[in-house]
């Protein structure tokens, strides 16, 4: 199927040189005596390059529904991130096209898979999750301003986050998959 660039939204896949790139994000631009253009943030599915370009507004291009599955994670194997489906069918997901994932991993956990040509490229978290606090400083008496931020070591991949200074180790804090940021703590 073809759409011209200014049809593009967030989200959109369409194929550049025979390559998957998911849009980002588009901004359509019309300045007086110019060409109307679309400035596309891109994302390549294959590398995970981001980049920004500018295309004519009536520029085509091929969009491409990508096929997705629900899967569960199972195991790593060096380089690979092994996921499987219910009817145990395995993937292997290079490491590459885990890093918005990696600091959200755990065993047995729940993800869909991203298929282009039948190849994995990708794994996509729900929006948020929750995760318990693995380490945190006390917090410090006195600081009431409401903003003030500590790190935080979530479990079980210990990695590191920007909470309230209200959190403390133990709790649960629900965290937005998307920006990395802490979201509320759940009780």
């Amino acid at each position: 199927m073809m759409k011209q660039a200014q049809e593009l939204r967030h989200g959109n896949v369409v194929l550049i040189k025979d390559e998957p790139y998911i849009v980002l994000k588009g901004e359509y631009n019309k300045s007086g005596r110019n060409a109307a253009v679309m400035k596309l943030k891109l994302k390549n599915l294959f590398t995970g390059n981001v980049s920004e370009t500018v295309y004519k507004a009536d520029e085509k291009f091929e969009t491409v529904i990508l096929e997705r599955k629900e899967c569960t994670y199972s195991y790593f194997a060096d380089p690979m991130y092994v996921f499987m489906d219910e009817e145990f069918n395995q993937y292997e997901v290079e490491k590459e096209n885990m890093e918005n994932v990696l600091p959200f991993l755990e065993d047995g956990m729940t993800a869909e898979l991203v298929f282009f040509q039948g190849k994995p490229i990708g794994v996509e978290l729900p929006a948020s999750v929750v995760r318990e606090v693995e380490y945190t400083e006390p917090a410090v008496r006195g600081d009431t301003s409401g903003k003030v931020m500590k790190p935080a070591r979530i479990k079980p991949t210990g990695f590191e986050i920007q909470v309230p200074a209200f959190v403390e180790i133990g709790d649960k804090i629900e965290i937005d998959t998307n920006t990395f940021e802490y979201k509320r703590r759940v009780s």
